[in-house]
């Protein structure tokens, strides 16, 4: 069984190309599925569902760019279909914290007669130093909606590193993870932090979500700026501002500090030009 490998969609992503370096290093056997990858697998391409899926023992899945885009779910309905029939037997599965949608997908991995642990996700640290708000912080500026509500914002290797202990551990089955930081922090606060860590102003810049969606609809288009805006509009209601224990539950130790993230993030380079 063991000799079986764990596939690993969405390899190349923040949190999937974590958990399959982290396994490999492990010495697990582990198939990378991505659209480019030489594991294909593609979520607007069923047909290379099987081939990836069959043979493997376990799966972590991820749904880019979120489980919010409409046929998401329907998607990770046939997914789970096409999996039972190829006896995987075990899904990890990356979902966010307070998202209607994301809660709709779990509720079909729950329902899919396989085994099971749910990963559910505050918002990413890595988005300011892997994603669309690392520009902004090279001009000095955190522009972002929802006022003084706080997130207890999380390292995605601490994602990763429940995603592995929940692929490899057989007690992890079953449960469902909320992974958020040690503490709550409104984007001021996390604005502090990136100054202190890269040693010059961030300064945060409340936006509108009609500024918020025109940002992102000028790098990703109207119809990622649609979601990716209701998605905001949903979790930045004080919904999600209060920590959650399940990195503590999963790995016997407590979350690291966001304070921690972009100290590291800024000795890595994250934030020079030419990164």
């Amino acid at each position: 069984m063991q000799d079986r490998p764990i596939l690993v969609i969405g390899a190349t992503g923040k949190t999937g190309r974590r958990v399959a370096d982290r396994l490999q290093a492990a010495g697990v056997s582990v198939r990378r599925g991505a659209r480019h990858s030489d594991t294909p697998f593609d979520w607007d391409a069923p047909e290379t569902w099987a081939p990836a899926l069959r043979g493997a023992r376990a799966a972590y899945v991820t749904y880019f760019p979120d489980l919010a885009f409409p046929g998401a779910v329907e998607k990770l309905e046939s997914l789970c279909e096409t999996a039972r029939d190829v006896e995987i037997e075990h899904l990890v599965l990356l979902s966010g914290r307070g998202e209607h949608h994301a809660r709709m997908g779990e509720e079909v991995v729950r329902a899919s007669g396989i085994d099971f642990t749910l990963v559910r996700s505050a918002w990413f640290a890595q988005n300011f130093s892997e994603g669309y708000l690392r520009d902004p912080l090279l001009s000095g500026v955190l522009p972002m909606p929802g006022g003084d509500i706080a997130e207890p914002i999380i390292d995605i290797e601490d994602i990763a590193d429940v995603a592995v202990a929940a692929l490899t551990e057989e007690d992890h089955r079953g449960q469902l993870y909320e992974v958020t930081g040690p503490r709550p922090m409104t984007f001021a606060d996390m604005a502090a932090a990136l100054s202190q860590a890269m040693g010059r102003e961030i300064r945060h810049v409340p936006i509108s979500f009609e500024d918020f969606h025109e940002a992102i609809a000028r790098s990703g288009g109207d119809f990622v700026a649609d979601v990716f805006t209701a998605i905001a509009r949903e979790t930045l209601d004080g919904r999600n501002a209060h920590t959650s224990d399940g990195v503590q539950r999963a790995l016997g130790r407590p979350p690291r500090d966001f304070a921690d993230f972009a100290l590291a993030a800024a000795r890595s380079g994250a934030w020079t030009d030419a990164a």
